[in-house]
């Protein structure tokens, strides 16, 4: 039996490369397409071209025009739709720093915990 096909797509921006990396192949062993970036700008670009992405998976810290909480609330503002998931090993976030509805994860965070939020966020679009 293959792996059931999931509609939901995550976008994971990530400026290490090696923990972007293992942030994408989680997101794929997990079902998801699932696309990358390094910053803010890439991520937006691939906003603009992948209507299909439901999740934006970012760090905080990262270069570029604007960091990952930043973007978080730039990706709630133009695409509503998008569910977010923010992470960080330098900083904590609360409910108010977040976007509505985002979520954040501590790094390292225990990938399952990754995966049973993005489970969550795909039966919430699909269902």
């Amino acid at each position: 039996m293959g792996q059931s096909f999931n509609p939901v797509a995550v976008l994971v921006v990530e400026d290490d490369a090696l923990l972007r990396a293992e942030a994408v192949d989680l997101c794929i062993e997990a079902g998801f397409t699932t696309y990358e970036a390094r910053n803010a700008d890439q991520a937006i670009r691939l906003l603009e071209r992948h209507s299909e992405i439901r999740v934006l998976f970012t760090d905080i810290e990262m270069e570029g025009s604007m960091d990952g909480l930043k973007l978080a609330h730039a990706v709630r503002e133009r695409w509503p739709p998008v569910a977010i998931m923010v992470t960080s090993g330098r900083r904590k976030m609360t409910k108010e720093d977040l976007p509505d509805n985002g979520l954040f994860f501590a790094k390292p965070y225990p990938p399952d915990d990754i995966v049973k939020a993005l489970n969550g966020i795909a039966a919430q679009v699909v269902g």
